[in-house]
C-alpha cells in the first residue's frame, strides 16, 4: 500500500449553518511537531468554540491519535482521523478551528461538517508519496560517470550527492520496493569493475 502526505501548509475556511469551520493541515514527522501544531493553532484561535484534531504518523500510519476537543464524543476527531486514513495519509496533523454560528447541527451534522471540511483541504493541496529509501555510495570513473547517470534515470534512482577527486563519489537513493532489482544491478557493475560499492 502507499502512503501519501502533503508538501506545503493548506488552510481553508468552510462556512455551514452559521459556523465557520477552519481547516489547518501540514506536514509532520513527529508525535512532538505534530502537538506544538496543535497548541500553536490553538493557540492562535483561543476564542473559537473548538479546535478539534487528529493525527497520523510513521512509515506505514501506525501511529495516530484524535481529539473532539469538547464536541460531542466521537462527531469531529474521529471523522477527521477517518477521512485521512481513507485517503491513505500519514505524517500529517489537522487542526480543524470552529467557530460556533448560533445554529446547532447535530451529531451527524457535526459529522459530515469535520469531515466535508478535511475532504475539501485534501483536495486542494497536492498529495506526496512517502516513500521508503535506502542511501548507497559508488565510487565510479570519469568515463562511466555519465552512462551510470543516464541508467539510473530510467530506473528512477535519484543521485543526491556528487564528490569529485581522482574518482567520483555517488550517494544514490533507491526507493524499498526497488532495492533488490537495483542491488542485482549493482552488484554486476562492481563484479565487471565499473564501480566500487561503499556500504
Amino acid at each position: 500500500m502507499n502512503y501519501f502526505s502533503i508538501d506545503r501548509e493548506i488552510q481553508d475556511k468552510t462556512k455551514i449553518k452559521r459556523s465557520v469551520f477552519i481547516t489547518h493541515l501540514i506536514y509532520v514527522e513527529s508525535m512532538k511537531q505534530a502537538k506544538e501544531y496543535i497548541s500553536k493553532i490553538s493557540g492562535e484561535h483561543k476564542t473559537a468554540s473548538h479546535n478539534c484534531w487528529a493525527y497520523i504518523i510513521g512509515k506505514k500510519g501506525e501511529i495516530f491519535h484524535s481529539s473532539d476537543a469538547g464536541e460531542p464524543s466521537g462527531s469531529a476527531g474521529r471523522p477527521i482521523l477517518n477521512v485521512l486514513q481513507k485517503h491513505g495519509m500519514t505524517n500529517i496533523v489537522v487542526v480543524v478551528t470552529r467557530y460556533f454560528g448560533g445554529v446547532k447541527l447535530g451529531i451527524r451534522g457535526l459529522i459530515n461538517a469535520y469531515s466535508e471540511c478535511v475532504e475539501k483541504a485534501i483536495n486542494i493541496s497536492s498529495l506526496k508519496r512517502i516513500l521508503e529509501i535506502k542511501h548507497y555510495k559508488i565510487i565510479t570513473s570519469y568515463g562511466f560517470f555519465e552512462t551510470l547517470k543516464f541508467k539510473f534515470k530510467t530506473r528512477s534512482v535519484e543521485i543526491i550527492d556528487v564528490k569529485y577527486s581522482e574518482k567520483i563519489i555517488l550517494t544514490i537513493a533507491i526507493e524499498v520496493e526497488q532495492i533488490k532489482k537495483m542491488e542485482n544491478y549493482l552488484t554486476e557493475l562492481e563484479k565487471s569493475g565499473k564501480i566500487e560499492l561503499i556500504y
